[in-house]
């Protein structure tokens, strides 16, 4: 029998139904797959959620050649404002976002990314791209920034990807967001020895940001809940190249 292609489509979830869907996928993902653990964590709901989900957007990948269950990718998304009537943007538990605050640019935080796996790699990340685009669209210049993760917590076993990232894409001084508390790690120091070898294992999700011009924070940090090691990422609109903002946005994407 003939798979159906992908049907995709984005939009901001608009109910609880939606909101839960959205949680149940982070589940499937984060939980499921990867091994988080935590307050965060209802396996009897079997939902992934904190308290930062009631004052973010969640955009949220559907395919609906999926007779059901077609949320397959979600992104959650947090303006300055949301951020300070939660306290704070929910990356500031990892890293000292000040290079960020004081800039003086408009910022929207993107967290708790995932996509199932029969969808990584492929066009459903260009889709999710395209639906951040149109919801940053309204405001000019905006910097994007959030944690991206690398699976496990033994940043020895990561020196050589984390190498690559400083040696290549660290973020300029004035937006050096550095790690702060017990899990931070610094960037090992000095190049890869083997690049290609430490690209390839850096995860889709950082790569994308990659291609895009994304720029990573001086230094990691260790989730010991999530059982990742993480960076923070920082993707700056206004840089972008023209062939850049053509892959961020294309014209295709539904």
């Amino acid at each position: 029998m003939t798979q159906a292609l992908p049907q995709f489509r984005t939009r901001l979830a608009s109910s609880p139904a939606d909101l839960h869907a959205a949680q149940h996928l982070r589940y499937r993902v984060f939980v499921d797959e990867l091994g988080a653990a935590g307050p965060h964590v209802d396996h009897c709901t079997a939902t992934e959620a904190d308290a930062f989900d009631a004052h973010s957007d969640h955009l949220m990948l559907e395919d609906l050649s999926r007779p059901r269950d077609q949320v397959v990718g979600v992104y959650r998304v947090m303006t300055a404002a949301q951020a300070r009537d939660a306290g704070g943007f929910s990356a500031a538990a990892e890293f000292d976002l000040a290079p960020l605050l004081t800039s003086g640019r408009p910022l929207l935080e993107l967290g708790r990314s995932c996509l199932l796996p029969d969808y990584r790699g492929g066009p459903a990340m260009m889709h999710l791209f395209a639906g951040l685009a149109r919801h940053a669209a309204n405001t000019s210049g905006v910097l994007l920034f959030g944690l991206a993760s690398f699976h496990g917590t033994d940043a020895g076993a990561l020196a050589a990807p984390l190498a690559y990232l400083r040696q290549h894409h660290l973020a300029p001084v004035e937006l050096r967001a550095r790690p702060r508390g017990p899990g931070a790690v610094p960037l090992p120091t000095g190049g890869a020895p083997d690049r290609k070898a430490a690209l390839r294992a850096v995860p889709p999700l950082i790569k994308a940001y990659l291609r895009l011009g994304g720029v990573v924070g001086d230094g990691a940090c260790i989730d010991a809940g999530f059982n990742t090691t993480d960076v923070c990422m920082i993707l700056d609109t206004a840089a972008m190249t023209g062939e850049q903002r053509a892959r961020f946005a294309p014209g295709r994407a539904g």
